[in-house]
C-alpha cells in the first residue's frame, strides 16, 4: 500500500500548543505526562503508553516503542451503543483497526500543550464523538487523570453504555518476562465504590522477596461524581474465552458487570483490570456526558474517598487542567525567544521543556528509553545543569556541590547515582569501568555557573570524595574496603577527608593528562562521550577529549589567576599527594615521553591508594596556574602537530581516535573516508584548533559528513563492524551512534562554530536541525529535538536528550549573546538577518542576577552579523553607559541587582 502523505502538526497558540489531524496514522508517536512528585507517564493518540513511578512500580505494563502498535493493552474507554455495537473512544478496537484506512474510519484530531494531551475522535456512521483529555496533575500525588466527553453527533437519540478498561500490571518491570504468571499469583484485587485496587502480597525483584506495600488503582466517576454501577476486576473474565483486550466479550456482548463495592477482597492470583462500568444513559442529538478516570500509585492502601473527593468530577479535572497549564507555562517561559519565525520560537518552548523532562524521567520510562532503570548517569548530572543554570538557577549551586561528592581520589567517579542529591552508590554489578570523558564535564558546567553568578567562593567550598572497592581508575581492587565502611574517602587515620571544590576539579583534569596511550593522547578506557566506542580499553585513545581536557587546563589556569586577583589570596591548599601531578612545582616530567607520564601517574596511585594522608600542601596560585598553562599549551601543540589529517582535497581535519590495535582511526584511504564529527567539535570548542585550521575543518565536515536528507552525520561510513573500536559500528550505518544525525554533537558543533566566530556556518547547523525536526513528513515526531535522526529522516528517542540543554544554552549565550562574565552581564549578540522580524527586532526573556530581563535587539542598519555592533542601550528607559570589552558590552551585576524583584526589566539594545 502506498504511503499516504498527511499534513504535519501546526502550532495553534502562543504557548507551544499544537494540533495534528489523524495522528494515529503515524507510528511511534508518544507524549510525556509527568509531575515533580514522581509520576511518569506516556500516552499515544490511541491512549497506549505506560504509567509508572519507577522501575519496580508500573501501574500499566512496561513497554518498548514497538509495543505501541503490537500490544492491545491501553487506557481503553469503550462505548456500547444500543443497536450498533462496541466502539472505542481510544480508537483501540479490532473493528477500528480493520477500518483504519477505509471510508468508515474515525476522524481524529490530536491537540496538546504544556503538559496536557487531548484526542478527539468521531465516527460519523455511529454518530458518536469522544474527547479524551489526559494529564498528570502538578504536585506530589502519583496520579494520572483522564476525562472522557461523549457526544451524540447523530440525528436521533442513542443509548450508550460506557466502560473504562485499563490493565493493572501492578509490579516491577523485571517481572514482564521473568515469572510474569508467577507474580500475578501475588495479586490481591479489591473492588471499592469507585473502582479497582490491586496490592500484591509480595514484590519479586532484585531487592529480594519482600512484603509489598505499594498499591495500584483505577477509579472512575461520572461528571457530577456519580458512582459506577459495577466492575470487571479480572482481565481474563473481561475479555472472555478467545477474546482480547481490543475486542472483549464483556463489552461486545454488553455483559453485566460484577458488583461488590465494599472494599472487601474480590479475588487473588489473576491479572487485574481497572474495568469500570458506568450506567447506561440516553443521549439526545448534540447532548454530551463526561466521565473522569483516575489512575493512582499509592504507598499503601489507597484512601479512595479522599482521592475521588480531590479528582473525581469534571469540575475537579478542569481545575487541575488549568493549574497544569499554568505551572508548565511558568516553568518554560522562564526563557523565551522572539525572532522572525514564530514557529521556531514556539518550537523552542518544547526544547526548553526537555531538560526538565530529563531531570524528572532520567533516561528511562519513555517507550524508546526502555533500557533505563531510572536515575541519571554522571554525564547527565552535569550537562542537565547547563539548562538549569538558565531556567532554575537558584537550585544549581547545591546540585553542583552535591555532585562533586561523586569524585574519586584517582580522578574517576561514581557511576551509580542514588535517588537523592549527592547520593552515590558503589557498583552493585561489580563491573569495573571508567568513561574517560567524565572528568571533563564538571568544570565546564562549574565555569558556566561561576560566570553566571560570580560566586568564586564556591571553589573554596569543602566536599567529600567517593570511595568504593575500585582504585587506580578501576585497574585495581581495594581488598580492604568493606561496604559497611561507607562510601566516603578517609585519611590514614580513618577520618573522613574533605577537599575544596577547586581541589576536586584540579584532580579530575590533572590525572587524565598523565593517563596516556602510546601516541601520547589520553586513553579511551571504557569509552568517551560516545558510549558506543567501548571496545578499545587497552590501546584506544580519545584525541578529541584530549583537546577538551587541554582547554579545561587552560581555563583553570586563567581562573586561578582571577581568583588571586579577586580574593587577594596568593595561595591554595591541596592534598599533598597532588604535588606529584603538579610536576613543574617539583620534579618535572618530560611531556613528550609516554613512559614518563605513565610512571608519574603510577607514583600518584601508589601515594593515594584509596586513602590520603590528610596533610595539605600550601601552594602559590601563580605557580599552579603556570603548571596548568604549561600542560595546556603542550596539548595544543601536540594535537596540531601530530593529529592533523591531511586531505587530498587540500586542508584537512583532526583525527579523533586510535583503536585497540593502536591505529589511527580517521583519514582518507583507498577504502574511503573515515571521519568523525566529534573529532572536530572539541578542538573547535576550545583552543586546540588553530585559527588557520578552522576553515579547512568546516570544509571537510561539509564534504564528508553533511547529508542533505539527515543533516550532519556523527561519522562517515567506516565500512563494517569495528571490534577494535566499539559496538557502535555494529549498528546499521545511518542509525544511532553510527552515522546518524546525532543531535547532541550537531548542536555542540554549532555552538563551537559560534564560539569561534563562524556565525553564518553555526546558524546553518542549528537551522538544519530545526528543519529536520519539524519536517513531519519525514521526522514523524512532535515538537522538540530528538536524540538522533535516522537514515530515513525519522526523529528517534524523543524528549530525553542532553542536546536540548546544549541547544538552549547556545541560543541564550551565543545566538542572543546574553551571558555572564564572572557575575557581570555580557551582551554579545550573534544574530543573523533571518532572525530579526519585519520591524528589525529580535528579543529574549531570561533570568540573570536573580532578575527577569527582556533583552530587545533592534537593528537600525544592517541586520547581518559582522556588519553591526551595539550602538546604545537603555535599561527601563534609562540610558546605560557603554562599557565595551573585547566580546561585547558589559553591564555590572550591581546595576541589575539594584533593580526591584518580581517584574520584567527591559534592556533595549540598538544595533547599528
Amino acid at each position: 500500500m502506498a504511503h499516504k502523505k498527511i499534513a504535519g502538526w501546526q502550532f495553534t497558540g502562543q504557548n507551544g500548543e499544537f494540533s495534528l489531524e489523524q495522528p494515529d496514522r503515524s507510528s511511534f508517536l508518544y507524549f510525556p505526562l509527568v509531575n515533580e512528585g514522581g509520576m511518569m507517564s506516556s500516552v499515544t493518540p490511541q491512549l497506549h503508553g505506560q504509567v509508572t513511578s519507577g522501575h519496580n512500580t508500573f501501574l500499566t505494563p512496561p513497554l518498548s516503542v514497538e509495543d505501541l502498535h503490537n500490544s492491545r493493552a491501553s487506557r481503553n474507554f469503550w462505548v456500547y451503543i444500543d443497536g450498533k455495537g462496541a466502539w472505542s473512544a481510544a480508537g483501540n478496537s479490532a473493528r477500528q483497526h480493520a477500518e483504519a484506512y477505509s471510508e468508515t474510519a474515525d476522524d481524529s484530531l490530536l491537540e496538546a500543550g504544556l503538559l496536557w494531551h487531548k484526542v478527539t475522535r468521531e465516527n460519523r456512521q455511529l454518530g458518536i464523538k469522544a474527547e479524551v483529555t489526559s494529564l498528570v496533575p502538578v504536585g506530589s500525588d502519583k496520579v494520572e487523570l483522564m476525562k472522557v466527553v461523549l457526544t451524540n453527533m447523530g440525528t436521533g437519540e442513542i443509548l450508550i453504555t460506557p466502560t473504562a478498561a485499563i490493565p493493572l500490571y501492578a509490579r516491577s518491570a523485571d517481572d514482564l518476562r521473568d515469572h510474569r504468571h508467577v507474580t500475578s499469583l501475588l495479586n490481591r484485587i479489591y473492588t471499592l465504590d469507585y473502582g479497582v485496587e490491586v496490592q500484591p502480597a509480595l514484590s519479586f525483584d532484585e531487592r529480594g522477596h519482600r512484603v509489598n506495600h505499594t498499591s495500584y488503582g483505577v477509579f472512575g466517576a461520572e461528571e457530577d461524581g456519580a458512582l459506577p454501577v459495577g466492575f470487571f476486576p479480572v482481565q481474563e473474565e473481561f475479555i472472555g474465552e478467545g477474546g482480547s483486550l481490543d475486542w472483549p466479550e464483556a463489552v461486545v456482548w454488553n455483559a453485566e458487570p460484577q458488583s461488590g463495592r465494599d472494599g472487601a477482597l474480590h479475588s487473588e492470583g489473576y491479572e487485574a483490570l481497572g474495568g469500570i462500568r458506568f450506567a447506561s444513559v440516553p443521549l439526545l442529538p448534540g447532548q454530551s456526558r463526561s466521565y473522569v478516570v483516575v489512575m493512582v500509585i499509592g504507598n499503601d492502601r489507597i484512601d479512595v474517598e479522599e482521592l475521588m473527593g480531590k479528582y473525581g468530577s469534571a469540575a475537579a479535572f478542569d481545575a487541575e487542567l488549568t493549574a497544569n497549564k499554568q505551572f508548565w507555562a511558568d516553568k518554560v517561559n522562564t526563557v523565551s525567544f522572539h525572532t522572525g519565525d514564530d514557529s521556531a520560537d514556539q518550537w523552542m518552548k518544547w526544547v526548553t521543556l526537555q531538560p526538565v523532562l530529563r531531570r524528572l524521567y532520567g533516561n528511562s520510562f519513555l517507550p524508546y528509553h526502555d533500557y533505563g532503570r531510572g536515575g541519571r548517569g554522571w554525564r547527565d548530572l552535569w550537562q542537565d545543569c547547563l539548562a538549569l543554570l538558565i531556567m532554575e538557577p537558584e537550585d544549581v549551586r547545591s546540585l553542583l556541590l552535591n555532585n562533586y561528592a561523586g569524585v574519586r581520589i584517582d580522578g574517576s567517579n561514581a557511576t551509580i547515582i542514588g535517588q537523592h542529591p549527592g547520593e552515590f552508590i558503589a557498583d552493585r554489578n561489580n563491573i569495573p569501568r571508567v568513561w574517560m570523558d567524565h572528568g571533563a564535564w564538571p568544570f565546564m558546567t562549574t565555569l558556566l555557573y561561576l560566570n553566571q553568578s560570580g560566586d568564586l567562593d564556591f571553589l573554596l567550598q569543602e566536599q567529600t570524595y567517593f570511595r568504593d572497592s575500585f582504585m587506580s581508575r578501576c585497574r585495581e581492587r581495594d581488598s580492604s574496603w568493606e561496604p559497611a565502611a561507607g562510601s566516603s574517602l578517609r585519611t590514614s587515620a580513618g577520618e573522613v577527608y574533605t577537599g575544596t571544590i577547586l581541589e576536586h576539579i584540579l584532580l579530575q583534569n590533572l590525572v587524565p593528562f598523565f593517563n596516556v596511550g602510546e601516541h601520547n593522547n589520553i586513553l579511551l578506557e571504557g569509552a568517551d562521550w560516545n558510549d558506543g566506542l567501548d571496545m578499545a580499553a587497552q590501546r584506544g585513545e580519545s584525541v578529541t577529549f584530549t583537546a577538551f581536557y587541554g582547554d579545561n587546563l587552560y581555563e583553570l589556569s586563567e581562573l586561578l589567576r582571577t581568583l588571586k586577583d579577586r580574593t587577594g589570596s596568593g595561595t591554595l591548599e591541596l592534598a599533598e599527594e597532588m604535588l606529584l601531578l603538579l610536576d613543574s612545582l617539583g620534579e618535572s616530567v618530560d611531556y613528550a615521553s609516554v613512559s614518563a607520564k605513565q610512571e608519574r601517574l603510577n607514583r600518584y596511585y601508589a601515594a593515594a591508594p584509596n586513602r590520603v594522608s590528610g596533610i595539605r600542601a600550601e601552594l602559590k596560585l601563580e605557580q599552579v596556574a603556570d603548571d596548568l598553562a604549561r600542560k595546556a599549551e603542550w596539548i595544543f601543540s601536540h594535537l596540531r602537530s601530530n593529529e592533523w589529517v591531511e586531505s587530498v582535497h587540500g586542508g584537512g581535519w583532526f583525527n579523533g581516535y586510535y583503536n585497540n590495535d593502536g591505529e589511527r582511526v580517521e583519514g582518507e584511504t583507498a577504502g574511503g573516508v573515515r571521519m568523525t564529527l566529534t573529532g572536530q567539535v572539541f578542538p573547535l570548542l576550545g583552543r586546540a584548533a588553530a585559527p588557520e585550521q578552522i576553515p579547512h575543518m568546516i570544509a571537510s565536515v561539509e564534504r564528508n559528513l553533511f547529508d542533505a536528507v539527515i543533516g550532519y552525520r556523527l561519522n562517515s561510513d567506516f565500512g563494517g563492524i569495528q571490534q577494535n573500536l566499539g559496538r557502535a559500528f555494529g549498528f546499521a550505518f545511518g542509525h544511532k551512534e553510527n552515522g546518524a544525525m546525532f543531535s547532541h554533537m550537531t548542536v555542540m558543533y554549532g555552538n563551537a562554530l559560534y564560539k569561534r566566530g563562524y556565525v553564518r556556518e553555526g546558524y546553518k547547523v542549528l537551522d538544519s536541525l530545526y528543519s529536520l525536526s519539524v519536517n513531519f513528513e519525514l521526522s514523524r515526531m512532535y515538537p522538540g529535538i530528538p536524540e538522533y535522526i535516522n537514515e530515513k529522516g525519522r526523529g528517534m528517542y524523543t524528549y530525553l536528550t542532553g542536546s536540548a540543554s546544549w541547544l538552549l544554552l547556545t541560543m541564550v549565550t551565543e545566538v542572543f549573546g546574553v551571558k555572564g562574565l564572572l557575575g557581570d552581564l555580557l551582551l554579545a549578540p550573534k544574530l543573523v538577518k533571518e532572525q530579526f522580524d519585519a520591524q528589525g527586532r529580535a528579543s529574549i526573556k531570561t533570568l540573570f542576577a536573580g532578575r527577569e530581563l527582556e533583552v530587545v535587539y533592534t537593528s537600525t542598519g544592517s541586520a547581518e552579523y559582522g556588519e553591526y555592533q551595539i550602538h546604545g542601550i537603555t535599561l527601563n528607559g534609562a540610558v546605560v553607559t557603554l562599557q565595551r570589552v573585547s566580546e561585547g558590552v558589559l553591564i555590572p551585576r550591581a546595576v541589575l541587582q539594584a533593580l526591584p524583584e518580581g517584574q520584567v526589566h527591559e534592556l533595549k539594545v540598538e544595533l547599528a
